[in-house]
């Protein structure tokens, strides 16, 4: 049994307050506007108001973009076109402020926090803040073994919870939620795969940017990761501890815990989008407090988001990882925030005094 009552997140995870949702329809309705005619930006404000719990809405000023990087033992068999070593290399980039993810934080004024689950690197290769979590070095491959323990599944899942809790408690008012790792599209393709009843080939993308060749091999990956999903599908822990990872497990309790403590979430990629697919299993509502960044152009992405009913702000298909393509969604929510809460109300028109009676001078 999981040391995790995942029912207790099921029953304890509510919906975002409509009646601020409400209000804020009204305060639009009440605008000197044209109905409607600031299009999705008075939805995304609805949101924002119904997770805030206030009308007019908080500035959005405490953004973190967390990044959760593993590597996965199914690269093993050539499913990506990035080499071995480059999940480091990509962590260091973030670190250093090189990366695509940093140059926007910036550009936005978010903060960036990486957090090493299972990077295929020695325990000393990034700070310690950074690997103080991780759970082991990569993962299992997923087509004919598992990617963890039971036993590492849950505590990597207990890292998430652990992880919102702290972003909640310093003030974190966003978050948008990124990957790194070699091989990670694949286990996210099968967990949707999974979850979403398709066959390999119609979760099967392009991720890193691989050719016919490698799609192929990839495919029959994902389909013989599919055989040893579906015996495990009841049990969400056993299913990411089978074909899932330390990162998907962690973001998995992240953004549950994240709907518990009413932290709003931006999500990413396929890998994100693959972990909040696991996480709607588990708490229907939970999918309310997240927005979907973009679309990277992944079809399992797409198909996970159908299921969810949750519809992307933007399709950049960017797919640099690292949460660089939500992170462009972030000017969108602070443009609705300050919308509602700056656009004046009109004043009623107050009446013309009446001038007094002439004075008779007889």
């Amino acid at each position: 049994m999981s040391t995790f009552d995942l029912d207790e997140f099921s029953a304890q995870v509510a919906r975002p307050d409509d009646e601020y949702r409400l209000a804020a329809e009204q305060r639009f309705d009440a605008l000197d506007l044209p109905h409607g005619a600031l299009g999705e930006l008075q939805d995304l404000a609805g949101w924002l108001a119904a997770v805030q719990a206030r009308v007019p809405t908080r500035p959005i000023s405490q953004a973190k973009v967390l990044v959760f990087a593993a590597d996965h033992g199914i690269a093993s068999l050539g499913v990506s076109a990035l080499p071995p070593g480059t999940t480091a290399r990509r962590v260091r980039e973030v670190l250093d402020g090189t990366a695509p993810v940093s140059v926007l934080a910036r550009q936005f004024g978010a903060q960036v926090r990486v957090v090493d689950m299972a990077v295929d690197a020695d325990e000393d290769a990034f700070p310690a803040e950074v690997s103080r979590h991780r759970i082991r070095r990569g993962s299992g491959r997923i087509d004919v073994e598992n990617a963890l323990t039971r036993e590492e599944a849950e505590r990597a899942f207990a890292v998430g919870v652990a992880l919102a809790d702290e972003e909640a408690d310093s003030g974190t008012d966003l978050v948008v939620l990124g990957d790194l790792g070699v091989g990670s599209t694949t286990v996210a393709s099968v967990l949707i795969g999974v979850l979403c009843g398709t066959d390999a080939a119609a979760v099967t993308g392009r991720g890193s940017g691989i050719d016919d060749k490698v799609w192929m091999v990839k495919c029959a990956a994902i389909r013989d990761s599919l055989r040893r999903a579906r015996p495990v599908l009841a049990d969400q822990i056993d299913l990411l501890a089978a074909v899932g990872g330390a990162d998907f497990a962690a973001m998995a309790g992240f953004l549950l815990q994240c709907a518990m403590r009413r932290v709003p979430v931006l999500l990413d990629g396929v890998v994100s989008t693959a972990c909040a697919l696991v996480a709607q299993r588990v708490a229907f509502r939970a999918p309310e407090w997240w927005r979907a960044g973009q679309l990277t152009g992944e079809p399992a992405q797409a198909k996970a988001y159908e299921r969810m009913s949750i519809t992307p702000l933007q399709q950049q298909r960017v797919a640099a990882g690292g949460g660089a393509g939500a992170l462009m969604a972030l000017p969108l929510l602070r443009g609705a925030a300050a919308l509602l809460a700056e656009l004046p109300l009109p004043q009623p028109e107050l009446e013309p005094e009446k001038s007094a009676d002439p004075v008779d001078e007889a």
